[in-house]
């Protein structure tokens, strides 16, 4: 038997509910499914999205669940100060603890993965996780792991991220020869386990052109240029760093696996403007698999029923992907 794929619903106020809504709809997997979070919120988001939600089991624990779609259900009932598209500490405590919920499950064994939906900064610090600035911090605390990395994922294009929480000046301040040798052998190892042999990884470069030599920055000397040496030392087919105006095009050519960028916006711009709707998120350095959408809330359009399910659709083709350790036929 095989253990279910666990699905967060994000937070009520967003499009989580309506997008997982949609997907339940149009399910295709012979992999059970278990949802995690409010029914009401899920009923509200098929209502939004004008379809029919499935038979859901109930069930308190993932062993319950052999076959189908279940729920486990979080939360009392829909608050009466319910509002789509505002930021809630209710919501956002629910939406933490369904990823809780999810990730002890993973950590348990008695699910295969998990796909999440959108949760929302601001709401889970109205709701008291101020140390928690998303998912990945919450399964890193979840998990007890200091080394993790984000990877986003399109056809054609994967990019990890050095760092993705900083701002600009703490990420250039965090490429270092030590912290860029260890992400390089985390992406390595991580995409060697999920079906991508000797994984072809690039390294992008921080300063124009590449430093030019050091006249436009030295990290390229100093950090970036020893860590890919000391990967290559370990086994590892590092190549950098490359101009980061040029690296993300050589690899939709064909030429790399992945593209290390070195912070938030040098990796998120180049995935989405290659293909924004397509693209999914996975955690690495965490002992379980967990893919994601690679949009937001969306409260500008929650509730409005015109929210594109084809993110979390990938999310959840992705994790099936993983598990089969068919990554590199993606």
């Amino acid at each position: 038997m095989v253990a279910p794929l666990v699905i967060t619903l994000g937070d009520p106020a967003g499009i989580g509910p309506e997008v997982v809504a949609k997907t339940l709809s149009q399910r295709v997997s012979d992999i059970p499914w278990l949802l995690v979070g409010a029914r009401w919120s899920l009923e509200r988001g098929a209502q939004a999205a004008k379809v029919e939600l499935p038979p859901l089991a109930k069930v308190d624990a993932a062993a319950e669940l052999s076959r189908g779609i279940g729920l486990v259900e979080l939360g009392a009932g829909e608050p009466e100060d319910f509002c789509f598209g505002s930021v809630q500490a209710s919501c956002g405590a629910l939406a933490v603890q369904a990823v809780e919920w999810a990730g002890r499950a993973c950590l348990d064994g008695s699910v295969s993965a998990m796909v999440t939906a959108p949760l929302n900064k601001e709401a889970i610090h109205a709701a008291g996780y101020v140390d928690d600035i998303g998912h990945q911090e919450i399964l890193a605390r979840l998990a007890q792991t200091q080394q993790t990395a984000t990877m986003l994922m399109t056809p054609g294009l994967r990019v990890a991220h050095l760092s993705t929480h900083k701002s600009l000046i703490e990420a250039a301040r965090y490429v270092t020869r030590p912290n860029v040798l260890e992400k390089l052998q985390l992406i390595h190892n991580t995409l060697s386990a999920w079906g991508v042999p000797e994984p072809r990884i690039a390294v992008a470069a921080l300063n124009p052109h590449g430093g030019e030599g050091g006249l436009l920055g030295r990290e390229e000397l100093d950090a970036l240029i020893p860590a890919v040496a000391d990967a290559r030392d370990l086994g590892i087919f590092a190549t950098g760093p490359i101009p980061a105006d040029s690296v993300f095009n050589r690899a939709i050519n064909g030429e790399f696996d992945v593209v290390l960028a070195l912070y938030h916006d040098q990796g998120h711009i180049a995935i989405k403007v290659h293909n924004f709707h397509q693209s999914t998120t996975a955690t690495l350095g965490i002992p379980f698999i967990r893919t994601s959408v690679d949009h937001g809330t969306a409260f500008d359009i929650a509730g409005r029923g015109i929210a594109d399910p084809t993110g979390l659709q990938s999310a959840i083709r992705t994790a099936e992907q993983i598990l089969a350790g068919q990554l590199g036929e993606a």
